[in-house]
């Protein structure tokens, strides 16, 4: 069992930052990768940013050069620095690790971008 616990999300103008932070627990050891997912209203969930247990990491089109994930093998922890933030970045923001055989989930932030 993983436990996931998102914080950092909140309001924002355009073009602000914001980061966001997933603390995790529980069984570390079976985690293979953390990712950052996002859900718009009347969206589908779609991925943000990963990271692999070896560092490598990966991003969606529309994010990358404006957000960086990173991770805290220390404290447990992954996180999404979001700049340039736009309106269209607006969603709740969830926090993913994947484990065999299945993946866990966090309860989401939510991200408001105003313009």
């Amino acid at each position: 069992q993983v436990q996931l616990v998102e914080s950092g999300g909140g309001l924002v103008q355009a073009g602000g930052s914001l980061r966001l932070s997933c603390a995790a627990s529980g069984s570390l050891f079976s985690i293979s990768a953390m990712a950052w997912y996002r859900q718009a209203p009347g969206k589908q969930r779609e991925l943000v940013a990963g990271v692999t247990s070896g560092g490598s990491t990966t991003y969606a089109d529309s994010v990358k050069g404006r957000f960086t994930i990173s991770r805290d093998n220390a404290k447990n922890t992954v996180y999404l620095q979001m700049n340039s933030l736009k309106p269209e970045d607006t969603a709740v923001y969830y926090c993913n690790a994947a484990t065999r055989p299945k993946d866990y989930w966090g309860k989401g932030t939510l991200v408001t971008v105003s313009s």
